[in-house]
């Protein structure tokens, strides 16, 4: 942790010198949610490989592209692509894209992900707005010595996702008539899905939702003073004793024909910050 400072200023260094305004908000992009992307008014593009200390996404779908530029009205800044545990990064590679968001200007953090869906009442293809959260990933990005320059010792995270955001964006999707419901959401390190076993005891310990992501960003985001909203597509149904074999292509396929609701209800939010 004490030479993560360094590395922070590094990479905004290798940024800011490539972008004309600083942003207002950091936006993550999840697995198929590419289309928010395409709603940025773009003044700058940096591939990831061209960032100080920034790793390279191994998974296809993730372009590894930071896009500067416009979106409803506010200076944005958004990862088009992530990093994850199983890709074999540590908890501070993965979230170091976040500080550097926050160093370069941003004072609130989206995330989105694509996720399973845990709760029997919810449907594949709705939205979950995410409202708290279960680290079960068995690991986490504060471990270490502090800099208190990049945040306190111990963060509060009684309120990890911005509850005014929340009740916002529940809002917005009521006038947009988009199926979202308010829930709780899971991380496990992935890259296996889970055992029917293991769905069951996620469900039973409150879950809605689970996947491989989002938590190590939003823990980082609080430590940062960064105002958070997580949402996800429900892109497969995991009930335990209804499963069926997990098809990569169909859940890319889910994602993919929900992201305009989930585009739509970032950007009026973002409108609205």
């Amino acid at each position: 942790m004490l030479d993560l400072k360094a590395k922070v200023k590094e990479a905004t260094w290798s940024i800011s010198r490539q972008v004309e305004s600083p942003p207002d908000v950091g936006i993550i992009l999840g697995t198929g949610l590419s289309g928010l992307a395409g709603e940025i008014e773009r003044t700058a593009e940096i591939p990831y490989k061209q960032i100080q200390h920034f790793p390279a996404p191994t998974l296809a779908a993730h372009a590894g592209n930071l896009i500067f530029g416009t979106l409803a009205g506010k200076q944005v800044v958004a990862m088009e692509g992530r990093f994850h545990l199983y890709e074999g990064y540590t908890m501070q590679q993965i979230t170091l894209p976040v500080r550097v968001m926050k160093a370069l200007g941003a004072r609130s953090l989206v995330v989105s992900n694509a996720c399973g869906c845990l709760n029997p009442q919810w449907q594949k293809g709705d939205l979950i707005i995410i409202e708290d959260h279960i680290n079960l990933m068995g690991d986490n990005p504060l471990i270490g010595p502090n800099d208190e320059e990049l945040g306190p010792r111990y963060p509060d995270m009684i309120e990890p996702y911005c509850m005014e955001y929340v009740s916002t964006a529940e809002q917005i999707a009521l006038e947009e008539d988009i199926r979202a419901h308010r829930g709780v959401y899971a991380a496990m390190t992935g890259p296996c899905l889970e055992t029917r076993a293991e769905y069951r005891m996620l469900r039973t310990i409150g879950a809605d939702a689970i996947g491989m992501s989002t938590v190590p960003e939003v823990i980082v985001a609080v430590h940062a003073g960064l105002r958070t909203f997580g949402a996800g597509i429900l892109t497969d149904v995991c009930l335990p004793d209804a499963l069926e074999p997990v098809d990569i292509d169909k859940i890319i396929a889910v994602a993919a024909a929900a992201e305009p609701n989930l585009t739509r209800l970032i950007s009026r939010l973002i409108e609205k910050m």
